[in-house]
């Protein structure tokens, strides 16, 4: 099985995530994909970041729809990184991309994009949001997806299905023997997140998972070890 290490925001647990330099670091520490955020700026570019707004992660406040590409740029996202822009990734990085949209309206806008920038083949599509997913899949001829969720029961995997994703990433401390059988019925690949703990990785192997989402880059030497 050809276990994969994704990347948390690049590797948000040591470079400022979402950022240019955080991704880098991801690719420069092997991991096998590099996962990140989407959201509409008031002028609609696909910027990266994680939350509605920019208070968290950077030293300006408000939410992000409030405000045009030029002001998200003004504001520093840690170490002197800017926020970037999705285009800026797929320049940076030659790692696949697991992009995390919010809502239908972030879907369109990546659509014209990887259809521009024919990154069908490199990009994944993820989202909470079932018919954002669903979405996507109609906008994107072949473009992979895959449905997130938190808290869940069994339900996922219909819902998985329904949205027309061929992969589930789940909350690593609610998952059970009984979600993973069910998924693996309906031939989904399962994704574990955050794996950032020996613990957390045995789980995951133990369950005979298809990958890990990490903040660490040491997950991915220490994961092929792990039984």
């Amino acid at each position: 099985m050809n276990f994969l290490t994704i990347g948390h925001r690049g590797v948000m647990g040591v470079e400022p995530e979402n950022t240019l330099r955080s991704f880098v670091a991801a690719q420069q520490a092997g991991l096998d994909v590099i996962e990140l955020d989407l959201h509409l700026s008031k002028d609609g570019a696909l910027v990266v970041m994680h939350d509605t707004d920019v208070d968290r992660t950077t030293d300006g406040t408000g939410a992000i729809a409030d405000k045009t590409l030029a002001e998200l740029r003004a504001l520093d996202a840690g170490r002197g990184e800017r926020v970037p822009v999705f285009e800026e990734v797929l320049d940076a990085v030659k790692s696949p991309l697991q992009a995390e949209i919010k809502d239908v309206a972030a879907a369109r806008a990546l659509a014209e994009v990887m259809t521009k920038r024919d990154v069908v083949a490199r990009v994944e599509v993820s989202s909470f949001h079932d018919d954002a997913v669903a979405e996507i899949a109609r906008l994107v001829p072949g473009v992979r997806t895959a449905l997130i969720a938190s808290r869940y029961g069994t339900d996922i995997v219909d819902r998985a299905v329904e949205a027309g994703a061929a992969t589930v990433c789940l909350n690593i401390r609610r998952l059970t023997l009984e979600v993973v059988e069910h998924a693996r019925k309906a031939d989904l690949r399962i994704i574990g997140w955050v794996v950032n703990t020996q613990d957390h990785l045995r789980l995951v192997r133990a369950l005979e998972l298809d990958g890990a989402t990490t903040d660490y880059p040491e997950i991915k030497r220490t994961g092929r070890f792990t039984a």
